[in-house]
C-alpha cells in the first residue's frame, strides 16, 4: 500500500485517501509519515463499491473543487508514478472522462475518472468496482497500456510468484 501512495504522490495526485477496513490499526501505523489520509469504511465487508463511495465522498467533502480522481488498487505491485502520470496526460490529451489501464484483454484500474463520473461512482452497488462503470461507458474511455496490471497479489502464493519474477 505504501508503494501505491508513493506512486500517486510522485505521479501528480494532490490529495490521497486510503480507504481502510478490517485492519485499520496495522495500516495506520504504515502510513504515519505519508501525506495520505486514512478513511475508514465501516462497511468494508459489503464490497469494493462501498469503499469507492467512502473514499470519493471523503475527498469531495474536503476538496469540493476536485476535478478528477485516480483509483488505484493496493494489490497491483507494479503501479508506479509514470503510470499515474500517463493516466493524467491521456485524460488531458483525449478529453475522455475515463482513462483506464489496459491489460490482459481488459480495461481496469488504475483508472482516472473525471468529475462527470463522480455521481456514477457514488452510485456503484456495494459489490461492484469501477470496472463496471468502465465497461458501461466504453465510448468515453481512453486507455493506457499497463501490461503488468494483470499481476496482483491476493494470497501469499501470489506474493511469492511475483517476487520470483523480479
Amino acid at each position: 500500500m505504501r508503494r501505491a501512495v508513493r506512486s500517486a504522490c510522485e505521479g501528480g495526485c494532490g490529495w490521497i485517501a486510503v480507504v481502510v477496513g478490517e485492519q485499520r490499526d496495522l495500516i495506520e501505523m504504515e502510513f504515519r509519515e505519508t501525506p495520505a489520509v486514512l478513511v475508514e469504511n465501516p462497511d468494508w465487508q459489503r464490497g469494493l463499491g462501498s469503499s469507492i463511495r467512502c473514499g470519493l465522498s471523503h475527498l469531495l467533502s474536503s476538496r469540493p473543487e476536485l476535478d478528477a480522481v485516480v483509483l488505484v488498487a493496493c494489490d497491483q505491485p507494479f503501479v508506479d508514478a509514470s503510470l499515474i502520470q500517463s493516466l493524467i496526460a491521456q485524460h488531458e490529451t483525449s478529453g475522455k472522462p475515463i482513462v483506464a489501464s489496459s491489460y490482459a484483454d481488459t480495461l481496469g484500474v488504475p483508472a482516472l475518472f473525471a468529475r462527470a463520473c463522480f455521481e456514477s461512482l457514488l452510485a456503484l452497488p456495494d459489490d461492484s468496482g469501477a470496472k463496471a462503470l468502465i465497461e458501461s461507458r466504453s465510448a468515453n474511455v481512453a486507455q493506457v497500456e499497463f501490461e503488468q496490471g494483470a499481476l496482483d497479489i491476493d494470497t501469499p502464493a501470489d506474493f511469492e510468484r511475483i517476487k520470483s519474477r523480479t
